[in-house]
C-alpha cells in the first residue's frame, strides 16, 4: 500500500512540476513577428524537459513539425514558411500547454546595427523625408528593439516586442533602417521586418565576441584603450546582450553604420578593417549563415584627429574581401560638417536598399554603384586618374576639390582638378613637379563633388600606402 501511494505521490508531483513548465519562447518569437519568407526559419525556446513539442504553422497545418525538449530544457526546430503574406498564427504545443503567438506576417527581415548615426530616430528632425514620416499605419512593417543590454556573458534571451509601424512606434525608430524598409516594401510587396540593435556612441568591440579581439593581439592591445566613457566599453558585452540572444532567428541580412567612435580612439581607426572583418564573421558564425552584410562608410565631419576619419573609411572598405558584403558612400548627404550626425538619412537608407535590391533581390534595372578609383597614369606634370562610372561624370560645382597631389617628399598639396571629353580626371599642382601619388576626399571633413549620371559620389580613394 505505501508503495502505491508513493508512485502516485511520484506522479502527481511530476504533474504539477509539467503544468510550471510550460513551453517559453524568446521574445523575438511573439506576436506581430516578421518571419523570412520562402525558407526553413529556425525556431527555439524552452520547456520540460525530455518531453515533446509540436509546432504547427498556421499557412500548412498539415505539416507539424514535432521536435524533443533536451534535458537542459532547450529545443530548437524549424519550420518551412510559405511567400510574404499572413497574417498567420504559430502554436507550440506540448502535453500539458498550448503558447499561440498571432499577428504573424512571412516577409523580409533585416538586422539594422551600429552607433547614433544608425540609432538616430524619424523624430530627429530628419532633413530629406519629405512628407513619408506622417505616413499613418503600416500593418505590413513591423519594428522589434531589444532592450539596452550588456553582459559579461552571451544571453540566451533578450527583452523586448515586436510592433507594428504606425506614427508612435515609427518615430522612436532608426531613420536609415525605416527609409530602408520602406524602400524594401515599395519594391518587394511584401511585409518588412526590422531589428534595431544600435546604440549611441559605441565602438565596434562591445558589438563583437571576446574571441575575435582577444586572439589577435594587435586588436587587443589597441582594444585596451577607453573611449566615450558613458555606454559599454567591454569586448563583446553588447553582443551578449542585443545579438547573441537574436541568434538562430532566420535574417535575410544586416545593414550596419558605426565607426565613428572608433575614428575618435587613438590608432583604431587604421585597424578597423580587421575588427569589421572580425565580428562579421563571427554573426554569420552565430547565425549559422553567411548573412549578406551592408555597410555604410562614415560621414565626413571636421572634429576627428587628423585624416582618422578618411583610414576609416578606407578601413571599411577592406571589409569587401568577404563575400556577400556590400558598401555605400554618403559623402555628399551631409548638412552640417560641424555635426557627426547629418540629418539626410532617408538618402543613406534608399541607397542602402538599392544596394540589397540589386544585389540580394535581383532588381536588374538599378545602378547602384558609386564611380570609384580605377588606375593612375603620370604623364610628366599631370597625373590623370581612371574611373569606373556610369556615362560621364560631372560636378555640381564650378571648381572640383579635395583632389590632393603629392611627389616623393610624401607632402600633399591641393590639385587642380578637370574632367576630360573622354570622362578621365587630370590633375595639376604647382607645388608638385613630380606627381607619384593622388588622393581625393582623403581628410575628414571633404566632401565628393564629382558624380556619375545616377547622381552617385566618386568614392574616396588614395593611390598611395602611407602612414599619415
Amino acid at each position: 500500500m505505501k508503495k502505491i501511494i508513493v508512485v502516485i505521490l511520484l506522479a502527481f508531483s511530476t504533474t504539477l512540476y509539467a503544468q510550471d513548465m510550460p513551453v517559453k519562447l524568446p521574445s523575438i518569437i511573439s506576436d506581430h513577428a516578421v518571419l523570412q519568407q520562402s525558407g526553413d526559419v529556425k525556431l527555439w525556446g524552452w520547456g520540460p524537459a525530455t518531453r515533446k513539442i509540436a509546432v504547427v504553422g498556421s499557412w500548412a497545418p498539415q505539416d507539424t513539425v514535432r521536435t524533443l525538449v533536451t534535458d537542459e530544457c532547450t529545443w530548437e526546430t524549424s519550420i518551412r514558411t510559405p511567400k510574404a503574406g499572413g497574417p498567420y498564427t504559430i502554436q507550440f504545443i506540448n502535453d500539458t500547454s498550448i503558447v499561440t503567438i498571432h499577428d504573424i506576417l512571412i516577409g523580409e527581415v533585416w538586422l539594422c546595427g551600429g552607433q547614433s548615426n544608425m540609432a538616430l530616430s524619424c523624430n530627429a528632425g530628419i532633413l530629406d523625408a519629405g512628407d513619408a514620416l506622417q505616413a499613418p499605419r503600416n500593418n505590413e512593417m513591423r519594428f522589434f528593439m531589444p532592450e539596452f543590454v550588456y553582459d559579461v556573458l552571451p544571453r540566451s534571451d533578450c527583452k523586448g516586442k515586436w510592433v507594428v509601424c504606425q506614427p508612435e512606434t515609427m518615430a522612436y525608430f532608426s531613420a536609415v533602417g525605416y527609409f530602408f524598409g520602406i524602400a524594401l516594401q515599395k519594391q518587394l510587396h511584401a511585409p518588412v521586418g526590422l531589428i534595431g540593435s544600435y546604440m549611441g556612441a559605441t565602438r565596434i568591440q562591445p558589438w563583437t565576441p571576446k574571441y575575435v579581439i582577444e586572439n589577435d593581439a594587435e586588436l587587443s592591445r589597441v582594444s585596451k584603450k577607453i573611449g566615450t566613457a558613458w555606454v559599454p566599453q567591454g569586448v563583446g558585452v553588447l553582443y551578449n546582450g542585443m545579438i547573441h540572444p537574436l541568434a538562430p532567428y532566420t535574417l535575410s541580412g544586416v545593414i550596419w553604420y558605426q565607426g565613428e567612435t572608433n575614428a575618435c580612439v587613438d590608432q583604431e581607426a587604421k585597424v578597423y578593417g580587421s575588427m569589421l572583418r572580425g565580428m562579421i564573421t563571427s554573426w554569420r558564425k552565430a547565425f549559422k549563415k553567411e548573412l549578406p552584410f551592408y555597410i555604410v562608410q562614415i560621414a565626413p565631419f571636421d572634429g576627428y584627429p587628423e585624416n582618422a576619419a578618411a583610414f576609416l573609411r578606407e578601413q571599411q572598405e577592406t571589409a569587401l574581401v568577404l563575400p556577400n558584403t556590400g558598401m555605400v558612400t554618403i559623402g555628399d548627404l551631409v548638412d552640417s560638417l560641424k555635426d557627426i550626425h547629418p540629418r539626410l538619412k532617408a538618402g543613406v537608407g534608399r541607397r542602402l536598399a538599392n544596394l540589397v535590391l540589386k544585389e540580394q533581390y535581383e532588381v536588374a534595372e538599378l545602378q547602384p554603384y558609386s564611380p570609384h578609383f580605377a588606375k593612375l597614369e603620370i604623364n610628366h606634370q599631370t597625373a590623370v586618374i581612371y574611373t569606373s562610372a556610369i556615362g560621364k561624370l560631372s560636378s555640381h560645382n564650378k571648381e572640383i576639390i579635395n583632389f590632393q597631389m603629392a611627389g616623393n617628399d610624401k607632402v600633399f598639396y591641393p590639385a587642380k582638378a578637370r574632367i576630360e571629353k573622354n570622362g578621365n580626371i587630370s590633375l595639376t599642382s604647382k607645388q608638385v613637379k613630380a606627381p607619384v601619388a593622388v588622393r581625393y576626399c582623403f581628410t575628414n571633413p571633404a566632401m565628393p563633388n564629382v558624380f556619375d549620371t545616377n547622381g552617385l559620389p566618386l568614392m574616396p580613394f588614395r593611390t598611395d600606402k602611407w602612414n599619415h
